[in-house]
């Protein structure tokens, strides 16, 4: 368990590395979009040989398609209500919840992957760390342009991360107590949040911002993702 907690915190400090950055300056959103279609390529790599894959091992399609759908629905459905919220609040609060939507589930299955004897995924743990530092960054920037006070922002932020690397130990007693169908269909369940964070937001923003770049920095994230995936 010990374990689970410090790879879960090296995950999640990424999200107080972004929120430090985004008070200090102003970032270019070009470069902002590159590092949102790297971490979205990582992410589609860790999917694809880490989710998915363990999933249909352990517990078998079934289970990985009702974790799969139910993962979908929980996170749109979420995401929706913040989206409401976005819309009546441009203070950055709305990235900060997405990004304790987002975080639960990734670092979750951080913890799912080292009680399962696999030790740390470093292709996951990559693409959590990058995918965490734009979210962080653009909600702190907006934070500071609303007017909050430095102590505030990284203080909110680091409550954030806290959470996040909390879901890793979650993540660690579940693979733990459940059996071989449920761990499959939790696989499944984090695979369906991330693919409707991915394809809803993640992508379009990094497209947004960087262009048809975005698409040559995802392709890099996952060829880095995958590597560190076969090589582990």
């Amino acid at each position: 368990m010990l374990e689970a907690l410090l790879w879960g915190a090296v995950a999640a400090s990424s999200l107080i590395v972004g929120a430090v950055a985004g008070v200090l300056r102003d970032w270019n959103a070009r470069l902002v979009g590159l590092v949102l279609g790297f971490g979205a390529g990582a992410l589609v790599a860790s999917i694809s040989f880490e989710l998915a894959e363990t999933g249909f091992r352990l517990g078998g399609a079934v289970a990985v398609a009702v974790g799969l759908a139910a993962g979908a629905i929980v996170f749109y459905i979420a995401d929706r209500a913040i989206d409401r919220k976005e819309a009546s609040n441009a203070s950055g609060l709305s990235l900060l919840l997405g990004a304790l939507l987002d975080g639960i589930p990734e670092q979750a299955v951080l913890g799912i992957g080292i009680a399962d004897g696999h030790g740390v995924s470093l292709a996951l743990l990559v693409a959590i760390f990058v995918s965490n530092l734009p979210e962080a960054i653009g909600s702190a920037t907006d934070m500071r342009s609303a007017r909050r006070s430095t102590g505030w922002i990284l203080l909110t932020w680091t409550a954030i991360a806290i959470l996040c690397a909390a879901a890793t130990i979650v993540g660690y007693q579940l693979q733990e107590i459940a059996g071989a169908q449920w761990r499959g269909g939790i696989n499944g369940f984090a695979a369906g949040a991330l693919l409707v964070m991915l394809v809803g937001s993640m992508i379009p923003e990094a497209t947004q911002k960087a262009g048809e770049k975005a698409g040559l920095a995802a392709v890099l994230g996952f060829a880095v993702a995958a590597g560190l995936s076969f090589a582990a």
